[in-house]
């Protein structure tokens, strides 16, 4: 795998790619996608470009691929920024033309199935960043979340190291999107409780590898992740989708990774708040407490017989829950278990 390298970063008045390389959700929630764009224009100053399968549903995978490289290739765009996630990008990280995304380096944002865009990214060279949906975050129900916003627009537009803030409230209920009046209405908060360490009293920093675990999974059994020599050393990331899955398939993935080799080889592990509620699953706040402590037990479970010694910290905003922070992909991120601080280098 050839070193990782930062791409070039945007400036505010440039122009940037809005793809939909998982799902064209924009096709059915115009009404969110356009509030996206809007924010993107008005709170950073940045010109969106559409391309053609941006706003359709059901895309041939080799379109889509054929937008994304197209996005790269063309000079004039200075970042790539996914609408939202789906289920089927796996098809189409194949048809993609690597030679043009390594000759042209962008920051591409995504996350949840845009995991197989950040792992192909990765095992390029390539430094991505895992969050910022247009459609989930720019388009966020209210107002934005300025934790997400604070951390986008540092990723976006800077190159330092960024030190990550626990979130004084949290959500994982959106607004339904296909009532537009709800888009003015704030989501459903609740107080955090900052983030919960275990493991040494030691400082760790590496490159990140990780995302969205059920795609992780998938992943795996396509033979498409880095072998455990070229990640030892990283930083793992790991968050859980709104298909919500039981703490028993948690253990069960990641104890996978630990037979595959990999878990021995990550020093520290960082894990997303799991989102516990969804439109079909409305779980009460009794409820939601109660998942994340499952899903915490099945992730220690697992790295109690692999990897009994790593630095872990749960329930960083970095998924499917609100708000979220920006974390590069294959960028370095520094894990104080001393001092409890997590800094991330964009």
């Amino acid at each position: 795998m050839p070193p990782l390298r930062y791409p070039p970063k945007p400036k505010p008045g440039d122009r940037v790619a809005v793809v939909s390389p998982s799902a064209g959700l924009p096709a059915i929630f115009p009404h969110v996608y356009e509030l996206g764009l809007r924010r993107l224009r008005e709170e950073f100053g940045l010109e969106p470009v559409e391309y053609p399968t941006t706003r359709v549903m059901g895309a041939d995978p080799r379109d889509r691929a054929r937008d994304l490289t197209a996005a790269f290739a063309d000079p004039s765009i200075t970042a790539v920024l996914a609408t939202v996630g789906g289920d089927d990008l796996i098809t189409v990280t194949p048809h993609l033309d690597d030679a043009v995304l390594q000759a042209n380096p962008k920051p591409y944002f995504g996350y949840s199935d845009n995991t197989n865009v950040l792992n192909h990214l990765h095992r390029l060279g390539l430094v991505a960043y895992h969050g910022g949906s247009v459609l989930v975050h720019l388009g966020r129900a209210g107002a934005p979340h300025r934790l997400t916003f604070d951390s986008l627009r540092a990723a976006l537009f800077t190159s330092g190291w960024y030190e990550l803030t626990p979130a004084r409230e949290w959500g994982d209920e959106p607004r339904d999107w296909r009532d537009p009046a709800a888009l003015a209405e704030e989501p459903v908060m609740f107080p955090g409780e900052g983030w919960r360490w275990q493991g040494p009293e030691r400082v760790v920093q590496g490159p990140t590898w990780g995302g969205n675990l059920e795609i992780l999974h998938w992943l795996l059994a396509a033979d498409r992740v880095p072998s455990a020599a070229e990640l030892a050393g990283s930083v793992l990331i790991l968050e859980t989708s709104e298909e919500l899955p039981p703490d028993t398939e948690v253990f069960r993935i990641v104890r996978n990774m630990g037979e595959r080799g990999l878990l021995a080889g990550f020093p520290a592990i960082v894990v997303g708040r799991p989102k516990a509620w969804e439109f079909d699953k409305p779980h009460t706040l009794e409820q939601r407490i109660a998942w994340g402590e499952a899903q915490r037990a099945a992730v220690t479970k697992a790295l109690a017989a692999y990897h009994p010694d790593a630095v872990v910290v749960f329930d960083v905003d970095l998924g499917h829950t609100d708000p979220q922070l920006i974390i590069p992909y294959g960028g370095e991120m520094r894990i104080d278990a001393i001092e409890r601080r997590i800094s991330v280098r964009y």
